[in-house]
């Protein structure tokens, strides 16, 4: 089976039953994320149909789990109504009794907002003046976000299976408890922390938003807490979500845009911002509140497109497993 530099996996045998050994290697943040994935695999196992593979057995010492043995079928075309009918039975299974079972998750910070704005400068594009204090706002408004769901920290398509018994996510190494709209925001803004970048058309993306929405409350009997405009914001802000894992926290992603471009799975930097500007732009439009950001968010586009007009739109459709 496929490995990654960050875990080895197998395929094997057990009493004649397929199964995944799946082992984290070694690396500064091994324990910590092998602890991530054992504890969201066992709090995600309260779902009522399966929304991930179970847990067969694990090995502390060697960073090892076992796992269920789940074939992935090609997804529908519509295949984002039942991801995200499923991300909403995942994040449901999170409960207030859980805090401190894994990480609370980390949003933007006034560092992204400092590099988002000297990105605007760096381009020549005029900052409105309420458009930084609008933005330090909406990061403490994510911050203080309530909610207390199991994120699963990098649900992208690979790591969502499309079984004959619905959806099942895989690699928990980043999960984290929060508000559930940062994770929804994915299907909007481009599923930011992943290779594959994927664009919904308006009235499929309104069919699985709802979907969430309906599942979320058929399993709380409440409304989904959070803003997905701000959910979407945070992730346009953060530079880190323009490169892959291991190459995070090292420098000013944002900073290097005008300088160059490169390619991360199937869209390049520069492509990924400017879908997440049009994303920001559009969902900002009628919002008072963050005006500024509006214009920002449009204007900056623009310049975008007319410093790269070979630029393509991110692809509409799901490359193949």
């Amino acid at each position: 089976m496929t490995s990654s530099p960050r875990s080895r996996v197998w395929r094997v045998q057990l009493d004649g039953r397929s199964a995944v050994v799946k082992q984290i290697v070694d690396g500064p943040d091994a324990a910590r994320r092998y602890a991530r994935e054992v504890a969201a695999l066992r709090l995600a196992a309260r779902a009522e149909p399966a929304v991930v593979p179970a847990l067969l057995g694990t090995d502390p010492d060697r960073r090892m789990l076992v796992l269920e043995q789940l074939e992935h079928r090609a997804p529908r075309p519509d295949w984002t109504v039942d991801y995200a009918a499923a991300l909403a039975r995942l994040h449901a299974t999170g409960t207030r009794a859980d805090a401190g079972l894994l990480p609370a998750w980390s949003g933007p910070t006034q560092e992204d907002i400092s590099s988002f704005l000297g990105l605007a400068e760096a381009l020549d594009v005029s900052v409105p003046p309420q458009a930084g204090p609008e933005l330090a706002a909406l990061v403490r408004r994510l911050d203080q976000a309530p909610g207390h769901a199991l994120l699963h920290g990098d649900p992208c398509p690979g790591n969502d299976l499309h079984t004959v018994d619905g959806v099942r996510f895989i690699d928990f190494e980043q999960a984290a408890l929060g508000c559930g709209l940062v994770e929804l925001a994915y299907l909007r803004i481009g599923f930011p922390t992943c290779w594959c970048v994927t664009r919904a058309d308006a009235p499929l993306l309104e069919r699985a938003e709802a979907a969430y929405r309906d599942q979320w409350r058929a399993l709380t009997g409440a409304e989904p807490q959070g803003d997905l405009t701000d959910a979407c914001v945070g992730w346009l802000l953060r530079g880190d979500a323009l490169v892959e894992r291991d190459r995070r926290e090292t420098v000013d992603h944002l900073a290097r845009i005008p300088g160059r471009d490169w390619g991360w799975g199937t869209a390049t930097a520069r492509q990924r911002l400017l879908h997440r500007l049009g994303v920001v732009a559009d969902l900002t439009t009628d919002r008072t509140d963050l005006r500024g950001l509006h214009h920002l968010s449009a204007d900056l586009r623009q310049r975008v497109r007319a410093c790269w007009p070979s630029l393509t739109p991110v692809p509409s459709q799901r490359p193949p497993a």
